[in-house]
C-alpha cells in the first residue's frame, strides 16, 4: 500500500514530529522514506537594502537544505531505507512535483498550526501541498511551545 513515503523537510523543529509518523509507515509497510529538503530559490531579501547579496543566500540556503536532510535521516530509526534529496526550487510546487514524479504514496508533513494574520502573511506550505498534491498528505501539527 505505501511502498514510497515523502517526508519533507525544512530542518525546524516541526519535522520533529513527522518523523516518527513517517518511521511507523515505513517499518510497518517495508516502504522507503525519501527525505526531501529544498533550498528555497526565491531570495525575498535581494534588494540594494536589504543586505543579503544573491550569493550568500543561495549558500546559505543551499547549507540549511542539506543539514535539514541529514539531520532528518539521522533521526529515523535504523532499518529505514531513505533516499536523500536536496533541490533548489519553491518548496510548496518542488514537494508536489517531487510526489507526482516519484510515484509517492504518502507525504507526511508537518503543520505549525499558524492562524489569523500570521498563516495570512506566512502562507502554509503544507496547505499548498495539501491543496496540490495527488498523493495523499499526513499533517502532524507541531508541538505547541509551552
Amino acid at each position: 500500500m505505501y511502498d514510497h513515503i515523502l517526508l519533507p523537510t525544512d530542518g525546524s523543529d516541526a519535522t520533529d514530529a513527522t518523523i516518527e509518523h513517517a518511521a511507523t509507515f515505513a517499518e510497518t509497510y517495508g516502504a522507503t522514506v525519501h527525505v526531501l529538503s529544498v533550498a528555497d530559490s526565491r531570495n525575498r531579501f535581494e534588494s540594494p537594502s536589504a543586505g543579503i547579496a544573491p550569493d550568500v543566500w543561495e549558500k546559505s540556503e543551499l547549507d540549511r537544505a542539506e543539514s535539514a536532510a541529514d539531520a532528518a535521516i539521522e533521526a529515523l530509526p535504523e532499518g529505514v531505507e531513505t533516499e536523500r534529496i536536496v533541490v533548489e526550487g519553491v518548496p510548496h510546487s518542488t514537494i508536489v512535483d517531487y510526489a507526482a514524479d516519484g510515484d509517492i504514496d504518502l507525504v507526511v508533513m508537518a503543520t505549525h498550526g499558524r492562524t489569523g494574520l500570521d498563516h495570512y502573511l506566512v502562507g502554509s506550505v503544507t496547505e499548498r501541498v495539501v491543496r496540490q498534491s495527488d498523493a495523499p498528505v499526513l499533517t502532524v501539527r507541531a508541538a505547541d511551545e509551552e
